[in-house]
């Protein structure tokens, strides 16, 4: 990024954060990408709370940013999914940063979900809430019985549309990168794109320009006729979908090929995921039936008895292989995280899911306008 780009990337989010500052910033924890721009968003988040940790995703980490935000004073700790799946080890971590503080958690695919009754009930200070940003972590929370805590979800934000559509259109490019150092092109192929969101029709849409013959398998029943009248052909079973696909691009956010799914894979078959095999692939009954060679950079031959098929980038996000970049429209959704923020310190909202209301998407949209569009 050059310094010019920086400085106004900076003055943006310091722009959006005197928008939204609360008077007593609450302690935070942040889950999130570590891409090369994300210094500028932790510095926004540090504006607004007082940032206790920097929890980086663990497929999508640049060191050089990892080494600007520790530059800055903050500590990056490690993050699984172990890390909050078990409310008391979540409970000890959170005392450890912030005991007896008023807490925000800003989530990236509802990590702070199988903990958040607990560290609601329990944790010394108080959960102000969660800020959520995927439509994966987004269910997870809707799933729950019951919230201790309002939980302000930016998913399904008008604001997030660009960058969804954005990352479809990256989630293609990398696919295609892939297949073609492989000797292999899209031109001609059958794809079955699973689940037919925000990304999974960017995905669609993108691979049939490029002459794809492109199936969509959909559990929901609202999307499969969305698919249909976007001229998609659908199939009822996935099954089906799989059956002659020569490209699997999974686009749920949850678990999109269980382990019994893939002996319906045809020889020679490229699968591609938007999120994270831990959320979409089920590959841990495979390891004693299929032998997994290497036949390529970021490409997995898995083979028994005659049949094979090719895993892109061990089932992570083929995306961010090459840096998942959708441009100055991820900065609107980062303005609304800290806008979300703002509202969980300094408004009462009760326990259940909330979303920023229609004025403070237009300052944020008036805002990046200014800085992003001249």
């Amino acid at each position: 990024m050059e310094a010019s780009e920086r400085a106004r990337l900076d003055a943006y989010f310091a722009r959006i954060a005197a928008y939204f500052r609360p008077t007593d910033g609450p302690a935070a924890f942040l889950i999130t990408h570590l891409l090369p721009e994300r210094p500028a968003f932790v510095r926004g988040v540090s504006d607004v709370t007082d940032l206790r940790a920097v929890l980086p995703k663990p497929k999508s980490v640049h060191s050089e940013a990892q080494r600007e935000i520790e530059g800055m004073g903050h500590t990056c700790d490690e993050l699984s999914r172990e890390t909050f799946a078990d409310p008391d080890r979540a409970l000890r971590y959170l005392e450890a940063r912030a005991a007896g503080r008023p807490v925000i958690l800003l989530d990236v695919g509802g990590y702070f979900a199988p903990s958040i009754q607990a560290l609601g009930e329990r944790f010394s200070g108080r959960v102000l809430g969660v800020v959520e940003d995927t439509e994966n972590g987004h269910r997870r929370y809707a799933e729950l019985d019951r919230l201790p805590c309002p939980v302000v979800s930016v998913a399904r934000s008008p604001l997030k549309e660009p960058e969804d559509f954005l990352v479809g259109q990256s989630v293609v490019f990398s696919a295609e990168a892939l297949i073609r150092d492989r000797g292999h092109i899209l031109h001609g192929r059958t794809a079955l794109v699973i689940g037919f969101g925000r990304l999974g029709s960017s995905i669609a849409r993108l691979l049939h320009a490029k002459g794809v013959r492109v199936t969509v398998y959909d559990i929901d029943p609202v999307w499969r006729t969305q698919a249909l009248a976007q001229g998609f052909l659908v199939v009822r079973t996935l099954a089906d979908g799989l059956t002659g696909a020569g490209l699997v691009l999974c686009a749920t956010g949850s678990l999109a090929l269980r382990g019994e799914d893939f002996a319906g894979l045809c020889n020679g078959a490229y699968v591609a995921t938007v999120t994270s095999s831990e959320d979409e692939l089920e590959l841990g009954g495979l390891s004693g039936v299929y032998e997994r060679v290497q036949v390529g950079p970021y490409v997995t031959r898995y083979l028994t008895a005659g049949h094979y098929f090719y895993l892109l980038n061990d089932g992570n996000a083929v995306n961010f292989l090459h840096s998942a970049s959708v441009g100055s429209f991820i900065f609107l959704v980062q303005a609304e995280i800290l806008a979300a923020c703002a509202a969980l310190a300094g408004t009462a909202l009760g326990p259940g899911l909330h979303e920023i209301c229609s004025d403070h998407r237009a300052t944020i949209a008036t805002t990046w306008l200014d800085y992003f569009h001249r």
